[in-house]
């Protein structure tokens, strides 16, 4: 996910010495979206999603309207995701709740998933949003509570986490979804 904000995840991609190869969406809500048009233009990035996000990938920049927020209209998709993919290196996971097409992107090899909105440090993405579904939610939070204790997640907001320390702190992996 290139989030939002172009110019700082440029500045950091300059700063590691990283070209990038391809977009890989986490989900299409307009906070993860945003940076894709320029990213995309700016590198000549193909970028790829679950299908069953693609209508809130279109309707973005309508969305950050509604919030006071001015998003370019992201390209169109060079291709879709799903459960059991490879993607530049990932094992893809559909982790939905959050959103009907919510992805995870594993390496289990290195230790460590990319999660988006799914899993936070001490807290789970909304499920109160158009698209989202609470039993779908907590099925992925299962799934994700079954991989290794030692996996470190990098969600969408906030700090790096692990498995393990979610199944013992997080009151969402320990008693469910309120």
């Amino acid at each position: 996910d290139p989030g939002a904000e172009p110019e700082t995840l440029e500045a950091a991609l300059g700063e590691a010495g990283f070209t990038p190869e391809a977009i890989l969406l986490t989900h299409a809500h307009f906070d993860h979206v945003g940076a894709v048009a320029p990213l995309a233009e700016a590198h000549g990035l193909p970028v790829y999603l679950h299908a069953a996000d693609l209508d809130l990938y279109r309707r973005a920049p309508e969305v950050a309207r509604a919030y006071g927020l001015d998003l370019p209209p992201p390209p169109e998709p060079a291709g879709f995701l799903d459960e059991g993919d490879q993607a530049f290196g990932f094992r893809v996971l559909h982790l939905p709740g959050h959103s009907p097409g919510h992805l995870a992107f594993y390496r289990p090899e290195d230790g460590l998933i990319f999660v988006g909105d799914v899993l936070f440090r001490g807290a789970v993405g909304r499920y109160d949003l158009p698209g989202a579904d609470r039993e779908a939610l907590l099925r992925s939070l299962a799934r994700l509570a079954a991989l290794p204790d030692a996996t470190r997640v990098f969600p969408g907001h906030g700090e790096p986490t692990t498995i393990g320390r979610e199944k013992r702190t997080n009151p969402f992996l320990t008693g469910g979804l309120p």
